[in-house]
Formats: structure tokens, C-alpha cells, sequence
């Protein structure tokens, strides 16, 4: 069967993406690989991850929602799949601390129509996201050694299936499967301290949609549960203002990186 592209109701993205209770925090999780990829150079396996999003809608007007999340995602030994905290640069031989992924808040505003790829049994959402804006560090001289070029430019693919049933159910919130496709071509992290090395950042990963936090590895439980409680649910109102990125939490966060702090920061439950 050939998959038909349709445009649908963004109610059904929301049950795709979270959920139309807006008391409910819904989880994705994701595992996956990073890459380095440099011209001229064999890939190297860098880092496994394994990452979350818990996330809120908020119905603000008739099929309009706010969408609120936070996300975490763990840079793990290819080897031992344990934590890392201290990586050695390959390239310059520097030891460095590691900044983990702890983006808050990450939302946006949903409405309107969303083309899916309709095939028997199973929908696909499938979005290629292009972000490009100036670099946050840029200018600040001390960021040189760090993220020295002036705009920020990756890659973001997207693929999300789900059961056509459960889309079209009214009696059901939010989808009861998912899976999750997620490649990313980015610029070196500002924690690597990789100057204007030339190169990037593949990522591969492969998701899905969980029932709750007992569901998640035992380690991110005990991090969720006695480091950061913050990311046990996800915001409970929509934020004006920036979302969190790696290079804004960095910047946030550069004193206690030269510390050598243990990432991420503890953040206490709301």
C-alpha cells in the first residue's frame, strides 16, 4: 500500500505528540548514537544517549494548544553505556566536563493543519527542521575556545507513527504507541571545546512513547528522582520567552563547567 499524504486536524498531532489532558505529562523517550563527522576523516562513535521529553498541551482557543516540555539526554560511554562526566577530546587531548542535556522550557504553539503520510494501519508524521540564528556566543570572547562562529545552523529530521485507530478515536487522549525517528546534524557541543575545528555531530536515534516514569531506565529514574525531581512532570503553564538549548544552558551554567561540576545541575520539583 502506497501511503497517501492527508492534512489533519492538529487535535491529532496533540494526541500524536502529547496529550489532550492537559493534566497529563506525557513521556517520550529516545536511544540512539552520536557521530563525529569531519571532512577527510573516518567516523568515530563519540557517545551513546539515551534522552526524554515529558511534556504538556494546553487547549487555549478551539483546536489551538500551547505546548510546553522539558527534555534531558545523557551522553553514555559506546562502550560501557555508563554516564559520562569527564570526556578526553580525541583532537586536542583535553579533558573536559560534560554538559548533559537539560533544555527548560522547549514549547511552541499548535493549530492548524498537519500533512501526515496515511498508510492502512499506520500515520506517520514526518518533519525536516532546518534551525539557523545567530550564535549565542558568538560575540562573548571568553566562548571563543568554545563556539566561535557566528550562526547557529543544524539539521533536525523527525518521523513519528502511530496506530490510524487510535487517531481517530475521541474516546482516547493521546496515542497508545508510538515510534520515534530522530537524526540530527549539528554543530560540535560548546562543552567539547572544539574551537572552529571544521565538523559535525551526526545523531541516530529511535524512539518512543512510555506511560510514565517507572517505565524509564533505572538510572534516569534515579537521576529524575534524587538529582533533577524537575523533570518528573512537565510545566504546568506556557512561558513567554526563548526556549533552553545546550548552547544557552552552557552560558548559563560556564562557571560551574570550569568548576568541573557534576552536569546536569541539580533542579528541584515545582
Amino acid at each position: 500500500m502506497v501511503a497517501q499524504i492527508q492534512e489533519l486536524d492538529a487535535e491529532k498531532w496533540v494526541k500524536t505528540r502529547s496529550s489532550l489532558d492537559p493534566t497529563q505529562s506525557t513521556f517520550l523517550i529516545w536511544t540512539g548514537k552520536i557521530y563525529s563527522f569531519i571532512p577527510g576523516e573516518k567516523r568515530q562513535l563519540l557517545f551513546r544517549m539515551v534522552g526524554l521529553s515529558v511534556s504538556r498541551c494546553i487547549p487555549t482557543a478551539e483546536d489551538s494548544w500551547n505546548f510546553t516540555s522539558r527534555e534531558l539526554t545523557y551522553y553514555l560511554d559506546p562502550e560501557t553505556n555508563e554516564t559520562v562526566r569527564k570526556w578526553e577530546n580525541p583532537w586536542t587531548g583535553e579533558t573536559v566536563p560534560v554538559l548533559h542535556v537539560a533544555n527548560n522550557p522547549v514549547q511552541g504553539k499548535f493549530g492548524g493543519k498537519f500533512p501526515a503520510q496515511v498508510e492502512g494501519d499506520a500515520t506517520t508524521f514526518v518533519f525536516d527542521i532546518f534551525p539557523t540564528y545567530p550564535n549565542p556566543l558568538a560575540e562573548d570572547p571568553k566562548f571563543a575556545a568554545y563556539s566561535p562562529y557566528p550562526t547557529y545552523q543544524a539539521a533536525e529530521l523527525f518521523k513519528l507513527t502511530v496506530p490510524t485507530a487510535d487517531l481517530d478515536n475521541i474516546e482516547i487522549p493521546s496515542v497508545s504507541q508510538l515510534r520515534l525517528s530522530w537524526d540530527r546534524i549539528g554543530q560540535w557541543l560548546p562543552w567539547m571545546k572544539m574551537g572552529d575545528r571544521p565538523g559535525n555531530l551526526i545523531y541516530s536515534a529511535a524512539g518512543s512513547k512510555i506511560s510514565g516514569l517507572t517505565e524509564l531506565p533505572q538510572f534516569l529514574q534515579d537521576e529524575i528522582n534524587h538529582r533533577v525531581p524537575l523533570y518528573k512532570q512537565a510545566p504546568k503553564a506556557y512561558t513567554e520567552g526563548e526556549d533552553m538549548t545546550s548552547w544557552l544552558y552552557f552560558q548559563k551554567h560556564f562557571q560551574a563547567y570550569l568548576a568541573g561540576e557534576i552536569f546536569p545541575l541539580p533542579e528541584a520539583e515545582e
